[in-house]
């Protein structure tokens, strides 16, 4: 009996074992399932605010995103996360793009600038965490409010108190402002793109955020694009984005932070509602705890 004993408990270790290794490989492919599917799909999701997946096979596959924003429909108001420049010469606490939504109560968010300090190791080892003090790089501004300087390489899309939007390719936004983000490459000027030699990370596939505008200011449309996905979405160069943002016939374009920051949320009863697929530390559908995002406050849809 002992040996019989020793035999099971063998037995048993082993299987023990084995489905040690195996949970986390099932874990990661559930992932997977929990993106959006790879289907076309537009919808009004409140007043002002369409949205619309556009999925593509060349010239890889790909999943971009597209929210239209009528700024002139009533009840369409903009926030920037607010900051708080601390002793310590950080700017804000990070959050994830969810996060943000639910904190102030939006009915969509997209991430926002670029920022530092920023570590990606390993799930387990990164910076930030949600709560973590971080800095915005370029102009922030949240309710009028400046908590951001202005740097003249970082262009800047302002929201004026007539609630039009504008880009500033020299970083600084007018007096009447009352919410910006900055980013890092002005990709569409008076309705042209602007010609660049794109090399390095910019000439890569990545995953990519865009924010444009119609010639008015009074449209605004939020381009995310999913990336680092194999076989699901493998991101665009920065020619390619480009490229994008001209066939919806935008006046102006500015690139704001991506790779694993690209995030896209919608309120919905239950809270905030992935629209995109994030990849934050390499696990589909973890979002990245950032600096600041760009915000919307819209009316339900009339039934």
């Amino acid at each position: 009996m002992p040996a019989q004993r020793q035999i099971y408990l063998n037995q048993f270790l082993l299987f023990a074992g084995t489905g040690l290794l195996i949970l986390p490989l099932i874990l990661y492919g559930r992932l997977h399932f929990l993106r959006p599917p790879q289907m076309n799909k537009g919808q009004a999701l409140f007043q002002g605010i369409f949205y619309r997946r556009d999925v593509r096979s060349t010239p890889r596959p790909l999943m971009i995103h597209i929210v239209t924003v009528d700024l002139k429909t009533p009840g369409v108001k903009v926030l920037v996360t607010p900051g708080m420049p601390t002793p310590d010469d950080t700017e804000i606490n990070a959050r994830t793009t969810s996060e943000f939504l639910n904190e102030f109560k939006l009915q969509l968010a997209i991430n926002g600038s670029f920022f530092y300090l920023f570590r990606e190791q390993t799930p387990w080892d990164y910076y930030p965490h949600s709560g973590d003090r971080v800095n915005v790089v370029g102009q922030a501004i949240a309710n009028g409010r400046i908590y951001s300087k202005f740097e003249s390489k970082w262009p800047v899309m302002c929201f004026l108190s007539s609630n039009i939007a504008q880009i500033f390719d020299s970083g600084s936004c007018p007096k009447d402002t009352f919410a910006a983000v900055a980013g890092n490459e002005v990709l569409v000027a008076g309705g042209n793109s602007v010609s660049k030699n794109f090399n390095g990370n910019n000439n890569k596939p990545y995953p990519r955020v865009v924010v444009a505008t119609n010639k008015k200011g009074d449209k605004l449309w939020l381009i995310a694009v999913d990336g680092k996905q194999p076989l699901y979405s493998e991101g665009v160069t920065m020619a390619e984005l480009t490229k994008i943002v001209m066939e919806l016939g935008a006046y102006a374009a500015l690139n704001l932070d991506g790779g694993g920051s690209t995030t896209l949320v919608m309120a919905t009863p239950s809270g905030a509602s992935l629209l995109n697929a994030p990849i934050h530390t390499k696990l589909p559908m973890r979002e990245r705890p950032v600096a600041n995002h760009l915000g919307f406050y819209a009316l339900p849809l009339q039934r």
